[in-house]
């Protein structure tokens, strides 16, 4: 049965949406007579509208992923923040509209409804499964073959996810000094038999096909369902997504979510409207008077101008106010800028410490060859240097660069003089990165931009 954590998601987030629902109608009866409610049609845009926000509110936030490895305590906080964000929807709905169907009393009583029906389902929902747990019901015995690391950790995702209904009766492996490890493989069929168990998963490295064959058809025989986990997870990523095409199965090494349609909507819309405020409310006066300071401590253009790349390996022209003398950054020589560095100018120094050296990329996002928040571009010979030492270099392309990133507000943005403590830096800051394209959310983008903003604003930016 191993879980399928889609169909949970969906079946709270479906729970939730009727309860809006039912939340909705009711206040709007109680706030007014039922024969007003019926003949007015804002209602129920807002309602289309409500359930909307709900939908696209909790996949941003994660409301629904781990539930359980959540304290009630912080479930309910969670549930108050989604109704605050409900309630503020509602009142601005009623200010633009000028609908009177909406009066104050509706707000009260859907805000109220809305928390308590919500918390008592997940409320009732904890308790009830903790009960059917506690008298061994719907739970289902289970071993794991292999005691590594690939067992251990899948040991430890169901026994800190009780919903998922399984009793871990121990592993079994050829090493028998850990405690929790039952028998050697080759005591599957005793073990099943005296244990009862119901299912087997089999978490071998590196283990022969004839190995393999002999443990599924012991499992077979004693029809006892088996579930088998890759050992793929020794590669640079450990992000996979299991599907098929027609009849094979197929496992996806890199899991990525802006490879999905409607998620890179999502983050482009914002980028559009994020850039053109940025644009219209600080770069519109603050242009003018950079480009003024940086003209007057040195000779030269205000804006800096390279080729970098961007997503899909395609170059494009990158904008940054200058910081460095003329003649050096005209030099084709490959040197990266380090603290202490006399290529930078004074004005320069002050810019690339507040990273306000970034802004004009913004114009780069507006126009749709960066994003707001990505990994970082690099210039062609930078990138060519950085690929002898990471030779996966090229997947940080799978989306569009960005004006500042995940590696970054982690402390690594720059180089560094020591040859060997750069490559190091270089290999972790790729791999940040990856990470950021593998566990892409809108949520993480909002954090990276406020740790940013935060960073600027005291000067925190490991910046040279």
């Amino acid at each position: 049965m191993i879980v399928n954590k889609k169909s949970i998601y969906y079946q709270r987030l479906i729970a939730d949406l009727f309860l809006l629902n039912i939340s909705f109608l009711a206040a709007a009866i109680l706030a007014q007579p039922y024969h007003v409610l019926i003949d007015r049609n804002y209602m129920f845009i807002l309602l289309l509208a409500l359930n909307i926000l709900w939908f696209f509110y909790a996949a941003i936030t994660e409301f629904y992923d781990e539930l359980y490895l959540r304290s009630i305590a912080t479930q309910l906080l969670n549930i108050a923040k989604s109704t605050v964000i409900q309630i503020g929807t509602a009142v601005l709905f009623i200010f633009l509209v000028k609908e009177d169907l909406f009066t104050r009393n509706f707000i009260v009583f859907f805000g109220v409804l809305l928390f308590l029906t919500i918390s008592l389902r997940t409320v009732v929902y904890r308790k009830i499964l903790q009960a059917l747990r506690k008298k061994g019901k719907n739970i289902r015995g289970l071993i794991i073959i292999g005691a590594e690391d690939n067992g251990r950790n899948f040991k430890k995702a169901i026994t800190d996810n009780p919903d998922f209904g399984y009793s871990f009766i121990g592993f079994l492996d050829d090493n028998l000094s850990e405690s929790d490890v039952i028998g050697r493989v080759d005591d599957l069929a005793k073990i099943i038999s005296e244990k009862k168990i119901d299912e087997v998963v089999i978490a071998l490295q590196n283990e022969s096909t004839q190995k393999l064959d002999e443990i599924i058809r012991i499992c077979n025989i004693n029809a006892v369902k088996i579930h088998i986990i890759p050992d793929y997870f020794r590669f640079l990523s450990d992000r996979f997504q299991v599907s098929s095409i027609g009849n094979f199965p197929i496992i996806t090494a890199r899991d990525e979510p802006l490879e999905e349609v409607n998620k890179r909507f999502i983050k482009r819309t914002f980028d559009i409207v994020f850039s053109l405020l940025v644009i219209i409310l600080v770069l519109s006066w603050l242009f003018p008077i950079i480009a003024v300071l940086i003209k007057l401590s040195s000779r030269g253009p205000a804006l800096f101008v390279q080729e970098r790349i961007g997503a899909k390996n395609k170059s494009f022209r990158f904008y940054k106010f200058r910081t460095m003398k003329t003649d050096e950054e005209k030099s084709k020589e490959f040197k990266p800028v380090v603290a202490g560095d006399k290529r930078v100018t004074k004005i320069g120094r002050v810019l690339r410490r507040t990273s306000i050296d970034e802004l004009p990329q913004f114009f780069n996002v507006l126009i749709g060859d960066m994003s707001v928040v990505g990994p970082r571009p690099h210039a062609i010979p930078y990138q060519n240097i950085y690929g002898q030492v990471f030779e996966e270099i090229k997947l940080r392309h799978n989306v569009k660069p960005g004006i500042t990133g995940w590696a970054q507000i982690n402390g690594l943005r720059g180089d560094v003089k020591d040859e060997e403590l750069n490559r190091k830096r270089t290999i972790q800051r790729i791999k940040y990165d990856l990470w950021y394209i593998e566990n892409w959310s809108m949520k993480l983008d909002i954090q990276i931009i406020l740790t940013t903003i935060w960073q600027a604003i005291k000067g925190d930016t490991n910046a040279v």
